[in-house]
């Protein structure tokens, strides 16, 4: 029987925490998973499941006290950034940003205030707290807009308007949704959609990874992404360049950051950052494409340990980490892979069952699909068929 001396809580446990879990498990820490959902696949991989929400500040940390943890990890969502941000610092535990930072990065609102006053490429935006007033404000756009909720992800409640008839839904929509009841509006951007990945150290971008995001029926949720990415070197230079600017002003810590950014008239316009793991096992994407073992130093990084020997390594070859996605409800039967992909596919992770009932078109996945292709034409051209070629099959 494994015995351990150190405990770590990670502060989530669905399918895409997996790899974190793993890596934890592997560096002697004895894992704790959390969240409201005990159904979540993550949670058979951890040594115990305790059942707390995660978003819930207080009693994250009062979990933290009471097991007596010597680590926080956040799993795949901005709340669990926040709290494990939260319980590191009454805590006193290493490997985390101050609270006030990882709000600061995580909440839209405020990430853009801090882009504006310090030059980094952000699309021009306002916050709310005021659904009257936003309507009101609305005529100092120029249309079309994204209206938004400042605290969450994988396009919960975002909508693009384009007239100002669309208007008081958007911003009802968004407002409803947030927890902290506050909105952005921001310039739509025109430009193609990608992900930069890297990992800091002294303030300096010591790795980073670059893919192309797909999306499916949902505008707002990845479904797909592919590496390399097809991005232009000089945008690279721009994205270390304003990521160590960042990391400098802000003080970071040793670990990763993720961008969301669009290639606008050649430059890159950061959409979003975050100091967590992405999801859908886009940890699992870098470190096959790479050889890099990321979730390995993302939870290194985040128990304050040394990470001196992580190195930059490209992608040896063409990669994309595919999203099972479906377009219509009903009753799953099968799911259908096209023959034309089947050599391509190197590994997969499938949750769905038959029988499994689909009501939500929008976020529902039913298995993650890791494929290798032979060169970056191929990559592209089949990537962007995927959703094609592996098909849900409804009844």
């Amino acid at each position: 029987m494994t015995s351990y001396d150190k405990k770590m809580l990670i502060a989530g446990g669905g399918y895409a925490d997996i790899p974190l879990i793993l890596s934890a498990k592997k560096l002697g820490y004895y894992v704790y998973t959390t969240g409201n959902r005990p159904e979540e696949l993550g949670h058979n991989y951890s040594n115990e499941y305790i059942k707390a929400d995660f978003s819930n500040l207080d009693e994250m940390l009062d979990l933290a006290n009471q097991i007596k943890i010597d680590a926080v990890c956040p799993c795949c969502n901005d709340f669990s950034a926040l709290s494990s941000s939260y319980i590191a610092e009454n805590m006193n535990l290493p490997g985390h940003d101050k609270f006030l930072t990882t709000k600061l990065i995580h909440h839209k609102d405020s990430y853009r205030k801090f882009a504006s006053e310090n030059g980094i490429a952000t699309p021009r935006a306002k916050s709310y707290t005021d659904s009257a007033e936003a309507i009101l404000d609305i005529d100092s756009f120029l249309f079309p807009l994204i209206v938004k909720p400042v605290d969450l992800t994988g396009g919960k409640g975002v909508t693009t308007i384009r007239s100002k008839d669309e208007t008081k839904k958007a911003i009802n929509k968004a407002f409803d949704i947030s927890r902290a009841k506050k909105i952005v509006i921001e310039e739509f951007l025109q430009g193609t959609r990608h992900g930069f990945s890297a990992f800091l150290r002294d303030s300096k971008v010591v790795f980073y990874f670059t893919d192309n995001e797909y999306y499916y029926l949902n505008q707002y949720l990845v479904s797909g992404a592919s590496a390399p990415g097809d991005v232009p070197q000089n945008v690279v230079k721009i994205l270390i360049a304003d990521s160590e600017k960042i990391a400098s002003i802000l003080k970071l810590k040793t670990g990763i950051f993720h961008i969301q950014f669009i290639i606008n008239n050649g430059e890159p316009v950061i959409i979003e950052i975050c100091r967590r793991p992405p999801g859908d096992l886009y940890v699992k994407l870098v470190e096959i494409s790479t050889g890099i073992d990321y979730p390995g130093y993302i939870v290194r990084a985040f128990t304050g340990d040394n990470c001196d020997d992580m190195t930059h390594a490209d992608p040896k070859g063409f990669y994309t980490r595919h999203c099972v996605m479906c377009d219509r409800t009903g009753i799953i039967k099968d799911i259908f892979i096209d023959p034309a992909i089947k050599d391509n596919i190197i590994e997969k992770f499938m949750w769905w069952n038959p029988d499994d009932s689909v009501t939500d078109i929008y976020t529902a996945k039913f298995g993650i699909v890791f494929l290798k292709f032979n060169s970056m034409d191929e990559m592209l051209k089949k990537s962007s068929e995927l959703q094609e070629l592996i098909k849900v099959k409804i009844e």
